[in-house]
């Protein structure tokens, strides 16, 4: 195995524990949280380049006003579901998920997965 793996399985592991132990104690969520941060580990790991550092460039009016809004509704619906759906550690387990989906999407687009 290699090096990047070996380290994406333990940020894997790392988080479904904390799900698991800390959050909700179902193990099926907990695999999938999971393997979405452990594949977004690989991947940041498996890169050339700063990913991270890197943005979206957005030159036209249209396209900076189409991205703010984007990203308002990213960065609020996921509150929203799990406050009407969940409550209590679901509404931080839900989130916590959801930023791992949007860094693996981000990730793999930007190495080209």
């Amino acid at each position: 195995m290699n090096r990047r793996l070996v380290v994406a399985i333990g940020v894997g592991v790392a988080v479904g524990a904390a799900y698991f132990g800390l959050l909700v104690p179902d193990w099926f969520v907990a695999l999938g949280a999971a393997t979405v941060y452990a594949g977004a580990a690989y991947l940041y790991l498996a890169s050339d380049g700063p990913l991270l550092g890197s943005s979206p460039r957005f030159e036209d009016r249209i396209d900076r006003v189409g991205y703010a809004i984007g990203v308002f509704g990213v960065s609020v619906s996921p509150l929203a579901f799990a406050q009407h759906y969940g409550g209590g550690t679901a509404t931080v387990a839900f989130v916590g998920w959801t930023v791992g989906v949007i860094a693996f999407v981000r990730l793999a687009a930007t190495t080209g997965a």
